[in-house]
């Protein structure tokens, strides 16, 4: 079960919302449509100038993420479904439910949903705190 409250210590950081959906959302043919990134917490690393967020991402069926990248690394689990992991510069990997996967920083890929169930992943980045968490391509 995931936890979506906030940190019980105000040492321990703090909680954020998830970012507002955007002003022009997608039409249902875009292949993006109705995946979402929830975000479970952020709190500064022990790196000073760098961040650590986990997010919950959520890629229904014949839907995908979409090209982008991140400004640090991306540790991530599958915690439901299949996936096809496409990088820009190297070949692609088929993830299943309970499969482990490493991104490292400011690499273009895109999670595509080649499964028959809404797919679920569980990532933890480790980032440039004056940067988006999300490029688009």
């Amino acid at each position: 079960m995931l936890d979506r409250h906030p940190p019980l210590h105000p040492s321990s950081g703090t909680a954020t919302t998830p970012e507002p959906p955007p002003a022009n959302p997608t039409p249902p043919d875009d292949p993006t449509s109705g995946v979402t990134r929830s975000e479970l917490q952020r709190h500064p690393s022990p790196a000073k100038g760098w961040l650590t967020v986990q997010t919950v991402v959520e890629i229904p069926r014949h839907k995908e993420s979409g090209r982008h990248s991140h400004p640090g690394v991306e540790v991530g689990y599958i915690v439901r479904g299949d996936v096809l992991m496409e990088f820009d510069d190297g070949p692609a990997q088929r993830l299943r439910t309970g499969d482990p996967f490493f991104i490292p920083s400011g690499v273009i890929h895109n999670a595509r949903n080649v499964g028959t169930v809404t797919t679920m992943m569980l990532s933890t980045y480790v980032i440039d705190e004056t940067k988006p968490l999300v490029t688009k391509y």
